[in-house]
């Protein structure tokens, strides 16, 4: 069996598409259609089922992707590394969203990376659960974290941690609260401050409002920012309530710069997964980096 076949049918059946994978591969879509036909032959069997958006693998061609793509990616990173070359670095691709990243997995990552670890060459991509999710099944990640779990058996998700998202602002908001409890107020002690949010759909705070108070927030969005660590910055200097996970506010509220408005009995949580192509666990840096943030994701809770 040709391998440049091989090699293109992998491509799209992680691309979902002839187009997308055409641009991968740097072909034209004629001649991906014409590879994946001319493999079909071979094997005597349709490998996808044409839509009218992209395609779908049969179950044929979901069992030949699965066995064939680590095999295919071993053999490029032979090429990419060289055989003899010790000094090469094997290339990890990350993606995730730009702040549990940067903050999480990066660092637990880079242990990795020195004389003593593995010797990888690290490289992130930050983007949302959408982005990276579609970046992986391309081939242009190994590794994905990301909030949303996905679905098919092209990905293979373990939960990596949850994380706890707690109301928050600066110390002034809370004195203008006063003291009655908030859990005897309710949300509408905190209808006239305004809001710090990554969206103006107000993401974070709107799912704190449905699961704490059953209700929606009243406050629109005052200031939008596209990073949690520059939601903290606001809310500290005054800006309005935030809601943000507690490994990225927790020094902030220990120093007193932010202060926690409620305290539920059940807080809301989120969960990350740790995302890879199914059947890349075979490849050893890729199982190992693996392993070491679920790993490191014991500590973080």
């Amino acid at each position: 069996m040709d391998l440049a076949l091989l090699r293109t049918f992998v491509t799209v059946h992680r691309a979902g598409s002839f187009t997308r994978a055409a641009a991968l591969l740097g072909l034209s879509q004629p001649a991906v259609t014409s590879q994946i036909r001319t493999l079909e032959r071979q094997l005597g069997r349709p490998l996808f089922l044409r839509q009218a958006r992209g395609v779908t693998p049969t179950t044929i061609g979901d069992e030949l992707a699965h066995k064939a793509a680590p095999h295919l990616d071993a053999l490029v990173e032979i090429a990419e590394t060289g055989i003899d070359d010790e000094s090469s670095l094997r290339s990890l691709h990350v993606a995730g969203p730009p702040e549990f990243t940067a903050e999480r997995a990066l660092p637990a990552l880079t242990e990795l990376t020195g004389e003593e670890g593995q010797r990888f060459a690290l490289r992130a991509s930050f983007g949302n659960a959408e982005e990276t999710l579609e970046g992986l099944a391309a081939g242009h990640h190994d590794l994905a974290i990301s909030t949303a779990r996905p679905r098919g058996a092209l990905l293979t998700a373990t939960p990596l941690c949850d994380e706890e998202h707690v109301l928050v602002a600066a110390p002034l908001w809370s004195d203008l609260i006063g003291a009655v409890p908030l859990r005897r107020k309710g949300a509408h002690a905190l209808e006239d401050i305004p809001v710090v949010e990554v969206h103006e759909s107000l993401p974070f705070v709107s799912r704190y409002w449905a699961s704490v108070y059953d209700s929606r927030p009243a406050a629109p969005g005052t200031v939008i920012v596209p990073d949690l660590r520059a939601v903290l910055a606001c809310a500290a200097a005054g800006a309005g309530l935030a809601v943000l996970p507690r490994y990225l506010c927790a020094a902030a509220l220990e120093r007193g710069d932010v202060v926690a408005l409620h305290d539920p009995p059940v807080p809301p949580l989120r969960t990350y997964f740790l995302v890879v192509r199914t059947g890349t666990l075979a490849m050893p840096h890729i199982a190992r980096a693996h392993e070491w943030l679920l790993r490191a994701a014991s500590d973080w809770a």
